[in-house]
């Protein structure tokens, strides 16, 4: 999807999009100000409204079933929740990045991925202090590491994570015996212990399915290997833990490259770019068969722009190669602009709490951060109907008490997208394979500033 022509094309759709962020801007909780002329007695009776914005794909933070809940326990505070795109690095960040910024224009509560968590820590001047709105005895609810990535440079808490990564891979169970493989997804486990293994299983696939490419692309098998390869060299990977960007001397990110140009040498690849209007039309006309799948994209396949209700049970959740990995997660914070900072903290209090992450899990797969939550039972037994009731709280609670965290730096969501475009523009030709490495160097030296 990217590089020389289809690159400038999503660039325009990002700049397209962020513009009409922008014009829409979802601005805050204004919209619920009343006039100055509006009688104090008006005013007392009216809910506030606090937004909630959010990004993602299909069922993206999975809060739905959460905040209808709220809001018909709460009159006096309602949850409108705006999830403005599926696109986080490329539309999404820079556009809150320019609210934050300007002081207007964010939400009341807004959601971090954890590519941007480096620059939101270092800017303290954009959050409200979350200890000073009551929510400091909150740090036993999460582990260590998801607890402190929500403390800013100088010491204050601005941020409260909602789920985690853990990884499998999702796979299409019904194409997967039509090319008499296995599909139970035991068995299919046991076929790629490795990534050679894999690789070969992919080979076999491709010689009875003609129609169908093994994998989505290069990207989300890209980052899969990223974070295994991540945590054998220090749990770094773009920037050391200095903040210096090691890109061409990190063995993770040349191991995970190279992997990804062998899966498109060698013909394996639909080509497409994870959350592209393309990458959800392929997985709903089942143009692959399998996908790199931290526990928040199991909300994604089954969306509607994705997989959809005709998926149902042609999907299921296997063991990933190369033993986990841990790829993703985000955080709520309350911008400082808001105008309802007591009510934001409510509701994000909320959000990140035991029951709405037990719920978030149920609607849309988002492994919970908060540890209670991971260890209710409705988590650890949890079954996911759509997946052919894969044992999805046995895959992802059990990888989530052992995730090692990766360091991501300040400019980690900026280089992040220049590095997979590259990654998937050699998958696509718009740069050839022998400039490649190259190429993905020069551009995160350019995007890290």
């Amino acid at each position: 999807m990217t590089g020389n022509s289809r690159r400038g094309r999503m660039l325009a759709i990002a700049a397209a999009s962020a513009l009409a962020l922008s014009v829409v801007t979802a601005c805050s909780s204004d919209d619920g100000e009343d006039n100055a002329s509006d009688s104090a007695s008006t005013a007392a009776s009216e809910p506030v409204t606090i937004v909630v914005q959010t990004f993602g794909g299909g069922k993206n933070f999975g809060y739905k079933e959460a905040i209808d809940k709220w809001n018909a326990e709460h009159p006096d505070i309602q949850i409108k929740n705006d999830n403005l795109t599926d696109q986080f690095e490329q539309v999404y960040w820079p556009q809150l990045i320019q609210w934050l910024q300007s002081g207007t224009g964010a939400g009341d509560v807004v959601g971090i991925d954890e590519g941007g968590m480096g620059l939101a820590k270092a800017h303290p001047e954009w959050w409200a202090d979350l200890g000073e709105l009551g929510l400091s005895g909150r740090k036993a609810d999460f582990p260590d590491w998801k607890w402190e990535n929500g403390v800013t440079a100088d010491g204050k808490l601005f941020g409260l994570g909602t789920d985690v990564g853990g990884m499998s891979l999702c796979y299409r169970k019904d194409l997967f015996e039509k090319a008499g493989l296995p599909g139970d997804r035991d068995e299919v486990g046991k076929l790629w212990p490795t990534w050679d293994d894999f690789v070969k299983v992919g080979h076999r696939f491709q010689e009875k399915i003609k129609d169908t490419k093994f994998v989505d692309g290069t990207n989300t098998l890209y980052n899969v290997v990223l974070v295994q390869e991540g945590a054998k060299n220090g749990n770094v990977t773009y920037f050391g833990k200095g903040n210096k960007l090691i890109v061409d001397s990190n063995p993770a990110v040349k191991a995970s490259y190279d992997f990804a140009e062998k899966i498109s040498k060698e013909g394996l690849t639909a080509k497409l770019r994870n959350f592209t209007e393309e990458w959800f039309t392929g997985m709903k006309k089942g143009q692959f068969a399998t996908l790199g799948c931290p526990s928040w994209m199991l909300g994604v396949v089954s969306g509607d722009n994705a997989g959809g209700p005709e998926g149902k049970g042609k999907w299921d959740v296997a063991a990933v190669p190369g033993g986990g990995g841990n790829w993703g997660g985000s955080w709520l914070a309350v911008p400082k602009q808001s105008k309802h900072p007591k009510e934001a903290a409510q509701v994000l209090d909320y959000l990140t709490g035991k029951d709405a992450q037990v719920s978030v899990f149920d609607y849309a797969g988002n492994m919970p951060s908060n540890t209670q939550a991971q260890q209710d039972p409705a988590v650890q037994g949890a079954k996911n109907e759509y997946f052919n009731d894969a044992p999805v709280g046995d895959i992802f609670a059990k990888s989530a008490a052992s995730l090692q965290p990766i360091f991501l730096g300040v400019k980690h969501a900026q280089v992040k997208n220049a590095v997979e475009s590259v990654v998937s523009a050699i998958d696509d030709g718009s740069v050839a394979y022998a400039d490649g490495w190259k190429r993905l160097v020069d551009d995160a030296v350019k995007a890290a500033g």
